[in-house]
């Protein structure tokens, strides 16, 4: 089973955020993030507490077969019909078993294939338990690229050695993939460098269904891993490859967050425009990393965006140092 390790004993970084840490606060620290770590370790599920954790099926799509899975990382969503079940992202190994079980509820226990839709841990984390029954791993080519070989994070002092050949994707594209089962032709797009240099998005094009991957935060502040190549501006380029996907009628899987529409995710996308203008328009003034944070920048939305995912000082200071590096 693939493991990771913090490098610091202090750092926990923004991704654990998202697996249900409790207690964390952050600390403006000279040209980084500091995190102060409460005694709950940052991964329940790897602490043996998996038989805790409830996985929630939510319809997206329900007469299409389409639904929304929640449990601890991203949002799985998944295709179930005759034809077995397209599954998008497995969250982590302890959750498995639950998974399928899940799966299974919903009609159809053969899983066929699992998208990843980037490298993540709380996104590939099932892939060994996977790819050891049979299933099929599909990816971008920088999902196994960088799934190979150790990766650190030096930005939230997390490193991650590399997968084992079970957990690779045995499938990989450089720009799209198209899979044709259960009446549906779903569609996996990559898009330009934005959360990672891995990222895709998938269109259930039949069932006007939508899943973002981490490209799409739905009602807190996004993390972008610059050191995986990602970027703002791709960020902001997938937000609009998606909206041109997408309508009125749209159901939209984030990554992480609540399910969503298109007028929810127009708001994040002018969000990140936001985002994108002041903080460049302080590092052109020569404004420093803690005159930037005092000023409070994003204050407008910070209610609505800063009380999930990221703290509005610890999203600003890995947008600050990822334009300006």
């Amino acid at each position: 089973m693939q493991q990771w390790r913090k490098t610091t004993s202090s750092m926990v970084g923004a991704i654990a955020l998202s697996l249900g840490v409790v207690g964390l606060s952050a600390i403006p620290a000279h040209g980084g993030l500091h995190f102060e770590e409460s005694h709950h370790e940052h991964n329940e599920a790897k602490d043996g507490h998996e038989e805790d954790i409830e996985i929630q099926v939510i319809p997206a799509n329900a007469e299409a077969g389409i639904y929304m899975l929640l449990g601890q990382g991203g949002n799985i969503g998944v295709l179930v019909g005759e034809d077995g079940v397209f599954m998008i992202d497995d969250q982590f190994a302890p959750l498995t078993e639950a998974i399928q079980t899940a799966i299974a509820e919903l009609g159809n226990k053969e899983i066929r294939f699992v998208l990843n839709t980037h490298w993540h841990f709380d996104h590939t984390g099932g892939n060994e338990n996977l790819g050891n029954q049979g299933v099929l791993i599909v990816a971008h080519d920088n999902v196994r690229e960088r799934m190979s070989t150790e990766q650190v994070l030096a930005s939230i002092g997390m490193e991650f050695p590399a997968s084992p050949e079970a957990a690779l994707p045995a499938l990989t594209f450089s720009d799209r993939a198209t899979f044709y089962l259960n009446d549906q032709t779903v569609n996996a797009i990559h898009v330009e460098p934005a959360h990672t240099d891995g990222d895709t998005i998938i269109q259930f094009a039949e069932a006007n269904v939508l899943h973002l991957g981490d490209t799409y935060f739905n009602g807190f502040y996004p993390f972008i891993d610059f050191e995986s190549g990602g970027s703002l501006d791709g960020m902001i380029a997938a937000t609009e490859q998606g909206l041109a996907l997408a309508n009125d009628e749209t159901v939209i899987i984030p990554g992480h967050g609540p399910i969503s529409n298109r007028a929810e995710l127009e708001s994040y996308h002018q969000l990140l425009l936001e985002v994108r203008e002041v903080t460049q328009s302080a590092i052109d003034a020569g404004l420093s990393l803690d005159t930037f944070i005092q000023s409070q920048p994003l204050a407008d939305y910070d209610e609505y965006w800063g009380s999930g995912f990221l703290s509005p000082e610890q999203f600003m200071t890995i947008v600050y140092n990822g334009l300006n590096p």
